[in-house]
């Protein structure tokens, strides 16, 4: 569009009004200013827009097939700015959030739950990715908020501490019992069982992993997963020991479903938190969600 706006604003006025003198008066400008305006359109559209007479003024043809298109335009305009004011009105906006699979289902949805409760205009998307890729996102700038395990170097993230995490070692009573008659001593469990696991790309993963080698622990046979609901599923059909993280397997160690395997060296306790880039501009919607956090008691 090669015109000043306000050209089709008084080109769109005059037509609606039929009349200059109206059109001025609706526009809080002269009536000279509206003719010469409609002169300017005209001249550079090379089309003469309206016809005018003692009565007022009506579009031509080629006005009429302007009009229409200005029409959709001001129309749209206008829905805009009604739905902009109601967004506004009502707390509306958009918040995106990364978190892994395991931390969205036992940790986020909680959160969410009662946040949608104060806020249920705000729309939210969850983006399911592994920590280090919901860090890498964020510094990105493609997330607004992430909820992850506390890497080492927070770079340019601000972590606001939620709670901490403990990583354990679970089997079968069948396993274990299958482990025994083979003489695996229980002291030797890890070094002698399938070790159930997350892959490499997983923090987690990359946690234990440390935690094997600080320890000399050395694997025989291990098998990869995806994320924590399938590797718990797969520790539940005696497929091996599972590294789990101990508050998503409670119901299962009350019931005697999993066994927790006691370690010689227990593995230290993780933090978890929200974490948002410091130097990303903070909308409304996303200082709604830290004010929940910081003043929320799950």
């Amino acid at each position: 569009m090669n015109q000043n706006l306000s050209y089709y604003r008084i080109f769109y006025a005059v037509a609606n009004t039929g009349n200059i003198s109206k059109a001025a008066k609706e526009l809080y400008i002269s009536q000279p200013a509206v003719s010469k305006s409609i002169q300017k359109l005209e001249e550079s559209l090379e089309a003469k827009l309206f016809e005018r007479s003692s009565r007022g003024v009506t579009l031509t043809p080629e006005g009429e097939l302007l009009y229409t298109h200005v029409k959709s335009a001001f129309e749209a305009l206008a829905v805009g700015e009604n739905k902009l004011r109601r967004s506004v009105s009502l707390g509306m906006g958009n918040l995106t959030i990364g978190a892994s699979s395991t931390l969205c289902k036992y940790i986020l949805l909680p959160y969410l739950k009662d946040f949608i409760k104060q806020y249920p205009h705000i729309n939210i998307s969850i983006a399911c990715h592994s920590t280090n890729d919901t860090i890498q996102l964020l510094e990105e700038g493609k997330l607004d908020i992430g909820l992850i395990g506390k890497p080492e170097n927070l770079k340019n993230m601000r972590f606001h501490f939620i709670r901490e995490i403990e990583d354990i070692f679970v089997a079968t009573r069948d396993y274990l019992h299958n482990l025994k008659i083979r003489g695996v001593n229980h002291t030797h469990i890890l070094q002698n069982c399938t070790l159930i696991q997350l892959n490499r790309e997983n923090m987690t993963r990359q946690y234990m992993d440390s935690y094997f080698q600080e320890n000399h622990i050395v694997l025989q046979d291990t098998i990869e997963v995806s994320n924590m609901d399938l590797l718990i599923e797969m520790t539940k059909t005696s497929l091996g020991t599972g590294c789990v993280i101990r508050d998503f397997v409670q119901t299962e160690l009350q019931s005697g479903i999993l066994i927790e395997i006691p370690l010689d060296a227990p593995v230290h306790r993780r933090e978890i938190g929200f974490a948002y880039n410091k130097n990303a501009k903070i909308s409304k919607s996303l200082e709604y969600f830290i004010e929940f956090y910081e003043n929320c008691q799950l």
